[in-house]
């Protein structure tokens, strides 16, 4: 007879399925994400390179000759299964946690080098070119849950990973190991006006994430790479899968 699995072993592998046919590019999930995790506001000075940005809303056109219309992508983190970005960085500062799924970017360990931004084929990866700052009075909102990082690191989505720590620490308090899935939903998530995004567990067959993931109108950016990305998209229509499926997106 096998030995029961310890409930404490349990592995997660949180995923988003983001619905691009709901997308309106408002960008509410840019705003929700830097305010939830101290993105500061970019610098007069600074250019679309050179911001710090946690989601790049892109945009996608019809390839079609008869083509006309295009779709509003969403591009945070992909959270890789194979993220390049871990294997090129000299300082350890990229983990994939085995527990959660989610590649986590260490800010303490960075020293700078950018060459997991090199790596990231999805252009997920901001540099902090300025020294982090904010309008006068409102650095007392920031969110005490989650630390600023300081100029010459490198910085990019993390799930809400302070999110994710409050929800443990409130199953802790009950008793619980394992937290309750509406306790833990990103800042994007929330935020949307379209309820584009689903986010959860891709390890647990029976949510609704997982459900998505399996349909035939999901798909992943760049899927021949084999990074293996956590973040799926899905839309009706064949066009927007098989473009996105190519190397290149127009920015918008």
């Amino acid at each position: 007879m096998e030995p029961t699995a310890n409930p404490r072993e349990r592995r997660h592998r949180y995923g988003m399925v983001i619905d691009l046919d709901r997308c309106t590019g408002c960008g509410a999930c840019t705003v929700a994400c830097s305010v939830e995790n101290n993105v500061p506001p970019p610098p007069e000075r600074s250019t679309e390179r050179t911001g710090v940005v946690w989601i790049r809303v892109s945009e996608a056109q019809d390839p079609r000759p008869a083509g006309a219309r295009s779709v509003f992508v969403p591009v945070p983190c992909q959270q890789c299964d194979d993220p390049p970005c871990e294997k090129v960085c000299p300082q350890r500062a990229v983990e994939l946690d085995p527990k959660t799924g989610i590649v986590a970017q260490v800010a303490v360990r960075c020293l700078g080098c950018r060459y997991c931004m090199a790596a990231c084929p999805y252009h997920a990866r901001s540099f902090n070119w300025f020294r982090p700052e904010w309008p006068d009075g409102t650095a007392a909102l920031l969110n005490p849950d989650v630390s600023v990082r300081q100029r010459g690191t490198v910085e990019k989505c993390s799930f809400c990973a302070g999110r994710l720590q409050a929800a443990k620490a409130k199953a802790a308090a009950a008793g619980s190991r394992e937290i309750d899935p509406a306790d833990y939903v990103p800042a994007c998530v929330e935020a949307c006006p379209s309820r584009a995004i689903v986010f959860g567990d891709l390890e647990d067959p029976s949510s609704e994430v997982a459900r998505l993931a399996r349909e035939s109108e999901s798909f992943r950016l760049l899927p021949a790479l084999g990074t293996r990305p956590k973040v799926l998209y899905r839309s009706v229509e064949p066009w927007v899968r098989a473009s996105l499926s190519q190397p290149e997106v127009s920015r918008g």
